[in-house]
């Protein structure tokens, strides 16, 4: 089934035939895996534009980072860093944008610079007025499940559940309508154990219960490092096979760094899907 996601500036993307890759693209000197090497914007400008080339539909741009320890940034040093590459990013013929923030303010300068997504890790929960800002501007908004900051439920989907719903009952109160939500299930944020991490991949289709597309961002993260034994920038391949994996259990979005092996190995597993018997042919 295909679902239109309506975002802002009078854009969609249709979710579902096909896995839609999000690349990152971290305007940061300190994040998990590639701090500092895109952290000048004409360097993450130049990022962004070849993870399109190889077949990105969505880049995510992000100036504070999320790792675990991470040293936090002020709203107008984050706004320095992402403003000026989605200015650049912006226009006519230009990618789907989007921007990688809990603040309100960051958001709304965000979309007012022309992204057309709002990606908040926080899951609504820490700034609920940043969902007002989807509301007023119909930016889509990716609502992400975290388990910073307060008592986890002992079983990994009821607490997504009882998270997510939460958000999704802050995000409607702000006038958010559903066809512009995304949920993320926060692979990595407070699942401490790669088990962990490793459950919540085994029971992701749980999550489609939910009823809305689902994104997933596993990429580079320390459990697949646990798995493979391989630093964060040598975990591609183990990225592309939970891709594979998430997107044969009904995720639709991946964010990823690295675009290219991930665009192939999605585009495997869609193939195979178009040749899977519908149950209700059957």
């Amino acid at each position: 089934m295909t679902r239109r996601w309506q975002l802002a500036h009078g854009r969609h993307l249709d979710l579902g035939g096909k896995a839609v890759v999000v690349g990152i693209v971290n305007v940061t000197p300190d994040s998990f895996s590639d701090g500092g090497l895109f952290a000048a914007p004409e360097r993450a400008v130049a990022q962004a534009r070849r993870m399109v080339d190889e077949g990105a539909l969505v880049v995510d741009v992000g100036g504070e980072s999320t790792r675990p320890g991470g040293a936090p940034v002020s709203a107008q040093e984050e706004q320095a860093r992402i403003l000026p590459v989605i200015e650049a990013l912006a226009g006519p013929g230009g990618p789907l944008i989007s921007v990688d923030t809990y603040r309100e303010e960051t958001a709304r300068l965000a979309v007012a610079a022309g992204a057309h997504i709002v990606n908040d890790v926080w899951g609504v929960q820490r700034e609920p007025g940043i969902a007002g800002v989807a509301a007023q501007t119909g930016a889509g908004l990716i609502i992400m499940h975290t388990g910073r900051g307060r008592e986890r439920l002992a079983d990994v989907i009821a607490d997504q559940f009882a998270f997510l719903e939460k958000s999704l009952e802050i995000a409607r109160q702000h006038g958010v309508r559903d066809d512009q939500i995304v949920l993320d299930a926060g692979f990595g944020f407070a699942k401490e154990t790669a088990e962990e991490n490793l459950d919540l991949m085994a029971r992701f289709g749980e999550l489609n219960a939910l009823g809305f597309p689902l994104m997933a961002g596993t990429s580079r993260k320390r459990f697949i490092g646990t798995v493979t034994g391989r630093d964060p920038a040598d975990r591609a391949a183990g990225t592309a096979a939970t891709s594979v994996i998430l997107r044969l259990k009904g995720a639709h979005l991946f964010r990823v760094h690295d675009v290219a092996i991930n665009v192939d190995a999605l585009a495997v597993a869609d193939a195979m899907l178009a040749r899977q018997p519908d149950p209700a042919e059957r």
